[in-house]
This record gives structure tokens, sequence and C-alpha cells, in this order.
């Protein structure tokens, strides 16, 4: 099943990497949430699991999607004139028939259609993070590969790796390690710092509100601390969800096991909500308010018993 999902790079496609491809969705620059020093953060298309409060929608489908910002929108309807479809539902993405070719974005005068989703080859997609290199170095940042799951297109991710190793740019994976165990380990040879999604400790319940079984999770994180391999754990604080007594606790007797140094808290917002309408998807949990800062701290407070160092925000 794990092979079906994820892209497993086959034996006889090794060594061609001016073919190798991916989807990128978004590519941030001058990050400082996404590991040391000021970073450059792609955003890879695609993702195994659907958390329900997840706040890159644009990054759980693999292929491209048109998002239409509604405030951007003249209201001419070019769109509409030009959609093959023959259509009269406004604007025609949210027509279910359709099937993203693309050509309403050409006419839109006021960009209110932007495509999520670009293909870039690996010296393409390097080219661009190598315009940053000058603040990597004042700054001992780097890359950050992010999503959806970048493990999801994991032969394009391998080979970016690869290409950041060549020209010693700092890489870190930022994945909730759901990936099969040999693909995870080959990518944890060309990283050098993981940010480490941990949700829920109950596997029943993760399953429930993330699509997937933690097992795999556990197994790679154990594998990363036992050897010794650089993590900063990630745990979005989501209301109701996760933040019970019970996770917290259990989330820190298994991180203390390990012997896991840092944990992040990052607390759930509304700001993706927006997101789920623009991309003609429901948003199941729109009535969730974030997390108030006497929670976080007594969660903070939890986990200092079992973890050196505990931060609220990333």
């Amino acid at each position: 099943m794990e092979k079906e999902i994820f892209q497993i790079e086959k034996e006889e496609d090794r060594g061609k990497i001016s073919t190798v491809k991916g989807i990128i969705f978004n590519i941030q620059r001058y990050s400082i949430q996404d590991g040391p020093g000021i970073r450059t953060t792609v955003f890879l298309k695609g993702c195994p699991l659907h958390c329900l409060w997840c706040h890159n929608p644009e990054g759980m489908n693999p292929k491209p999607e048109i998002i239409w910002w509604e405030r951007r929108c003249l209201g001419c309807r070019e769109c509409l004139k030009t959609c093959p479809l023959s259509t009269d539902i406004f604007p025609p993405v949210f027509d279910p028939a359709c099937n993203f070719c693309g050509k309403c974005l050409e006419v839109c005068p006021a960009k209110a259609l932007e495509l999520a989703g670009k293909e870039f080859t690996v010296p393409e997609l390097m080219e661009e993070i190598l315009k940053d290199r000058i603040f990597f170095d004042v700054s001992q940042g780097g890359v950050t590969f992010s999503g959806g799951e970048p493990l999801f297109q994991s032969p394009f991710l391998l080979e970016m790796l690869k290409a950041c190793k060549e020209e010693r740019v700092h890489t870190t994976v930022d994945t909730s390690g759901y990936a099969p165990e040999g693909l995870f380990q080959e990518v944890a040879g060309l990283t050098d710092l993981f940010l480490y999604d941990l949700k829920i400790m109950d596997e029943k319940r993760h399953r429930s509100f993330t699509g997937v079984s933690n097992s795999l999770i556990l197994e790679n994180l154990s594998w990363l601390a036992k050897g010794k391999r650089k993590v900063i754990v990630r745990f979005p604080v989501i209301p109701g969800i996760n933040d019970d007594d019970l996770n917290i606790q259990l989330m820190g007797e298994f991180l203390l096991s390990l012997k896991i140094e840092e944990i992040d808290l990052i607390p759930y917002h509304k700001i993706a909500q927006d997101k789920y309408r623009r991309l003609r998807r429901e948003y199941q949990l729109s009535s969730l308010e974030p997390p108030d800062q006497g929670r976080l701290e007594k969660i903070k407070m939890t986990l200092e018993n079992f973890i050196p160092l505990v931060k609220i925000g990333g």
C-alpha cells in the first residue's frame, strides 16, 4: 500500500536526474521559522494524510489546482468566455467538470485565478534556491522542504537534497514522518535537520483525525532518535482533538524514552479556513477556536517534565 501511495524511485530511473520533475505550490523566501537562520522554504504538493486542521490544503492534492481570489475579481467574466466547458458557473473552476486546463488564468486581467502547483526540474528549482545563498551564508540558514508531505514526491526530493549537498546548502525536511522505512532512511542520509510533526499518540484517534495510522510515524521517529539524527518535534495543538492531558502525557513519555531535546508547540489558527472555500472544499472545523495562552502554557509546563526545551511557536 505504501508503494502505491508514495512515488518510489525505480532502479532503471536512477541517474536520470535531468528528467525528474516536482510539483511546487509555493516558494517562501526569508523564512525564519522553518529551521536555523534565514531559509527558503519549498512547498511540495501531495500528502497521504488528510488532517482536518491542515493549514495548507492546497498541498494535499498532488496535482496542480486553481485558486480563486474573490477580492481580486473584477467580475468581468472573461474566464467564462474562454472556458472550453461552455459553463455558466462563475468562476468556471467551480464547475465539477473543470479539468484545470488553465485557459481562464491566461485571460484574467486581475490575476484573481491562480495556479497552485508549478512543475520544476531539479536545475530550475536549484536556480531559484541559490538566489538566496547570500542570506544562507550570513545567517547559517538554508533550504527547507515542506508540503503537503515532501516525501510524497520522493524521487524529486532525493535529487533536490543531493543537489543541495553538492552546493553545500543546509537542508531541513518538514515531515509527518509517514513514509516507508527504506525511503525515510534514504532521505535521512541527505538531511541535516528534521522538523517532525507529532500529533496524536493513540493509533485509533490518529487514524480518525488524519486518515492514517501513526505506527510508521512513531517507528521512523524512533529510528531517527536512535541514530542521533538532528530532529525537532513539532506538535500542532488542536483544541478538543489532541490537547487533552492524556495525549500530552503519553507524548511526553514517548519523547523522553527517545531523549528528544526539543519540541515546538504550534497553536492551531483559522488563517487557512478561507483557503478551503477558494479550493471548493468543505472546512470541517469552522467553529473551532485557537487555544488560549493559558492552555498553551499549561501544556508547555507538562512537557517540560520530559523534554529539555519546549517552545511555543516554531
